[in-house]
């Protein structure tokens, strides 16, 4: 943990590289949504993403990560999503600290990934 808050410099909060918006993510070759948030939530609203083949998408509620590790990949990046970014946050700086290091964040919540969840961006994603 000490080693992760000293690479958190003004350096790596300054550039972003640590936040990924849904417009980019989904341009990606291949790509891991890690959805973190309750069994609840996601049971009431889920992206299954099927339609995105250069996607993986997975639904490991935060306080189940530490026990489901083994089923995040290390080879894709990971896009960690929750409302709010704080699940996201957590999720983001434990994998850091566990050596993941092609993880980010989702950004924007509900409004930014569902903005690129229209049907007119899924036709194209479909016929593409």
């Amino acid at each position: 943990m000490e080693q992760l808050l000293k690479d958190f410099d003004l350096e790596f909060c300054a550039n972003g590289k640590y936040k990924i918006t849904p417009e980019n993510f989904f341009k990606l070759d291949k790509a891991f949504f890690l959805d973190v948030r309750t069994k609840e939530e996601f049971l009431s609203f889920s992206f299954n993403l099927k339609h995105h083949k250069n996607i993986k998408s997975k639904n490991i509620p935060i306080n189940e990560i530490p026990n489901r590790i083994d089923e995040i990949t290390t080879k894709e990046t990971v896009a960690i999503f929750c409302p709010g970014s704080i699940r996201a946050s957590f999720v983001y700086a434990y994998l850091y600290s566990k050596g993941f290091k092609n993880i980010k964040i989702l950004t924007g919540g509900y409004t930014a990934l569902t903005e690129e969840l229209t049907s007119a961006k899924i036709i194209k994603t479909i016929k593409d």
